[in-house]
This record gives structure tokens, C-alpha cells and sequence, in this order.
């Protein structure tokens, strides 16, 4: 277990960074204010999150405010080894790609152990791990993704959260950038890039219609896929902001996509798509029921929204086609597993997250949460939403980086907002 210090791979993660720099000017213009104020002055920075190119930027534009960064992957799968050679002449990076188990964890425990004072993370496994020792020293942190966020709600609720921690992941900007439209077109990227087949006339199962399976959805009906979403009738405790399963179920009927239950999906369809966020969406019942040649992936975090236990138990063979595509003949029909049921779209090497100039919209809001918590750390343990001023501050640059400019209501619009007072 180690580092990566390789020259030539090194070589070709600074041109990875470069290319990844070259698009991403809020980044750009927020590691020009944080060289000149140095927020973030000896401050040591954990980090889990998918290590690539996006996320070095965001890593250096850290250091650039005077962090020390220690950083690990939150994924054994999404790696960049090209990137974590570069950076790692740069800062502590703990990260290469096709991890164990047990080097992944091995790795977040190096980030552990050089004492961070602020975390980001990326599913709270981080969190978790420094909940589990000792925590001195920490005053926050800033969690990235829904199924991070949703953990450390039910951490709260139970009054296990020690320390405040910044709801990144819910920034409304962070829901357009990232998840809707980032999840959107990184889905369904790594799917073509693997399968080389046409989407256009094939039936598209998406479990889950929350800010990520609205952009697959939507994403997959451009491309000519007949789009089936699959929700359920409760609560699962999962983001609010898009209502609950019934109302989301009901959006996507209104959104002109067929809806019906898994049992029912599982047999019409040729692509199945899980972003749920919680467990057991696709198992026994539902495989058996599938046609043969379905294909099966996930773009929820974690790797537990199909259960590959049941496949690697009960096929009658199973083999490696491609990179990240694994075969399996279950009852004489082929079911195809996309990337081991872990993240498509940032498994390597057909994944390769989102485009470049979302992550540049969702890493900014991330590292202008970090210097709040260095310069403002809330004062009350528990989840607390990104300040209003910076969320909209990270959507007002990327509409000047996009050459775009909004007029100011005027004083008599303002007043009239505010007085109630209708015209007749």
C-alpha cells in the first residue's frame, strides 16, 4: 500500500489538469481570491472524493488558500491514477484506482491520521471513520453527495453528529449543476462508452426520480430511449427538495415518462438505471423476471441498490466481456452488470464523472464552504444548509462565465414584492 509516484503517469495527469483548469473559471477565479486572502492558512484539509481531474483543480485551488490537503478516493473504482500521480509532488494524495476494501479504508485512515481540522467528503464515510476516533480538533464539514447528506440527517437525528457539517450537495446550485445535469450526461456516457450500442428505441429503467434520475431521464428520452422511471409510495428519508416518492412519481408522468412499479419495469426493460440512494431496488424477483441481454447499472453512491450478491451466487456462469461489463447467465438468459454495480459513470476507465464545467460550478460552492467553516465555523453540531450568499454567488459566476447578465429589480418592483399588494 502507497502513493503513486510514477513520471510518466504524472505527465499525463498534469495535461489532465491542465485541460480540466482551461474549463473551470469560477475555480479559477476563486483560487485568484483565496492566493490573495489565504483563507484557509495552515489549515489541514481531509478529503475523501472521487479522485480525477476536476477534483484536482478543486485540491489545488485548497492548497492555494494555504491548506495542507490529505486526500483520498471515496470510490475503489473512480481513481485517476494519471491525476493522483500528478498531484501527489503537490499534497498528500492516498488514492489509486481498483482498491480492496480494506486499501480503501486503509487510505481514508492516512487522511484520518494527519489530524484534519476540516473535512469534505463524499458519502460520509470520512465522517464516520472520524466519529469513530478521536475528533479534536475538527470544527466542520462539508459533505458533497445525497446519500452523504441523507446518513448524516439520520447521524443527527439520533444525536450522533458531532460537529457541524455544511449540506453541499443541497445547494441549489449544486442540485443543477451536479446532480441533474452532471449525473444526466456522465450516466449516460459511461453506458454508450461501455456498451457501443444505440440508446435511441430501447426501453430505459430509471429507479429513482429525484435531482439525478430526472436528468438520466431526461438525458436517455433525448437519445431516443423509451424512459420507464420506477418510484415508491413513502418516505425513505432521502432529499425533500423534490418532493416525496408519490409527488415525484407524479412529475414524471407529467413529464410524459411511462411509471410503473419494478416488477413491472423489469420485464419490458433493456437498460436499468438505479439512483436511489438506498438498497435492494434490484434483486432476485427482479431478476428473474428480466429478458435476455438486460443491462444493469447503478448511479446511486453506494454499491448496494443491486444486489450482485445474489448474481455471483446464483449464475450459472459468469465472465468479463469489457472493462466494467460482466456477463452473467442466470436461468439460460445473459444479464449484463455495468461496472460491478458501483458508480457507471465514474468507474474507470469508461467513466469519467461529470463534465468538466459542472463539477467547476459544484467544487466552487465546496471550496467557498470550506473558507466559511475556516472563517465562520457555525457554532451548533448538526447538518446546517450552505449560506444563501454563497450559493447564489457560485450561480452568478458561472452565468458571467457563460456570458450571461441579469438587470436588478427595480425599487418599485422590490417594494411591490414586498407590500402583497396586487393590481386589479
Amino acid at each position: 500500500m502507497g502513493k503513486i509516484k510514477d513520471a510518466v503517469l504524472a505527465k499525463e495527469g498534469e495535461g489532465e489538469l491542465y485541460w480540466a483548469r482551461s474549463h473551470m473559471p469560477i475555480l479559477a477565479q476563486i483560487r485568484k481570491e483565496f492566493e490573495a486572502d489565504m483563507p484557509l492558512n495552515g489549515i489541514v484539509v481531509g478529503v475523501a472524493l472521487h479522485l480525477e481531474k476536476k477534483t484536482g483543480v478543486l485540491l489545488e485551488t485548497l492548497a492555494a488558500g494555504g491548506a495542507k490537503v490529505y486526500a483520498a478516493s471515496c470510490n475503489p473504482l473512480s481513481t485517476d491514477d494519471r491525476v493522483a500521480a500528478a498531484l501527489s509532488s503537490k499534497m498528500e494524495i492516498f488514492a489509486w484506482a481498483g482498491q480492496s476494501n480494506e486499501e480503501y479504508y486503509w487510505c481514508l485512515q492516512q487522511v484520518m491520521q494527519a489530524k484534519p481540522q476540516i473535512l469534505i467528503d463524499d458519502g460520509c464515510d470520512l465522517t464516520l471513520l472520524a466519529h469513530k476516533g478521536k475528533m479534536e480538533g475538527i470544527r466542520g464539514a462539508c459533505e458533497e453527495t445525497t446519500t452523504g447528506v441523507s446518513r448524516l440527517r439520520s447521524m443527527e437525528g439520533a444525536g450522533k453528529l458531532k460537529f457541524p457539517v455544511f449540506a453541499v450537495n443541497d445547494a441549489y446550485s449544486k442540485h443543477l449543476f451536479d446532480n441533474r445535469y452532471g449525473t444526466g450526461q456522465s450516466t449516460l456516457d459511461a453506458v454508450m462508452n461501455m456498451l457501443n450500442l444505440i440508446i435511441a428505441g430501447k426501453v430505459v429503467v430509471v429507479a429513482g426520480y429525484g435531482w439525478c434520475g430526472k436528468g438520466i431521464a431526461k438525458r436517455a428520452s433525448a437519445m431516443g430511449g423509451r424512459v420507464v422511471v420506477v418510484e415508491v409510495d413513502g418516505d425513505l428519508g432521502e432529499d425533500k427538495s423534490s418532493g416525496s416518492g408519490v409527488h415525484k412519481a407524479l412529475e414524471a408522468h407529467y413529464d410524459g415518462f411511462s411509471v410503473m412499479r419494478m416488477e413491472e419495469a423489469a420485464k419490458i426493460g433493456d437498460i436499468f438505471v438505479t439512483v436511489t440512494g438506498n438498497r435492494d431496488i434490484i434483486g432476485e424477483k427482479e431478476f428473474l423476471l428480466m429478458k435476455n441481454g438486460a443491462i444493469v447499472c447503478n448511479a446511486g453512491h453506494f454499491d448496494n441498490e443491486i444486489d450482485v450478491g445474489y448474481l455471483n451466487r446464483n449464475a450459472q456462469e459468469r465472465k468479463e466481456v469489457k472493462p466494467n461489463i460482466e456477463e452473467y447467465l442466470l436461468g439460460g438468459r445473459k444479464i449484463y452488470l455495468l461496472s460491478q454495480g458501483r458508480l457507471v459513470n465514474l468507474a474507470r476507465p469508461t467513466g469519467q464523472g461529470h463534465p468538466v464545467e459542472i463539477m467547476d460550478g459544484s467544487f466552487g460552492v465546496q471550496a467557498l464552504c470550506v473558507a466559511e467553516l475556516a472563517k465562520n465555523t457555525p457554532k451548533k453540531q448538526g447538518v446546517h444548509p450552505v449560506p444563501k450568499g454563497i450559493d447564489e454567488e457560485v450561480a452568478r459566476m458561472a452565468l458571467k462565465a457563460n456570458g450571461i447578465a441579469l438587470s436588478k429589480p427595480t425599487k418599485e418592483q422590490m417594494e411591490y414584492a414586498k407590500s402583497y399588494d396586487g393590481g386589479t
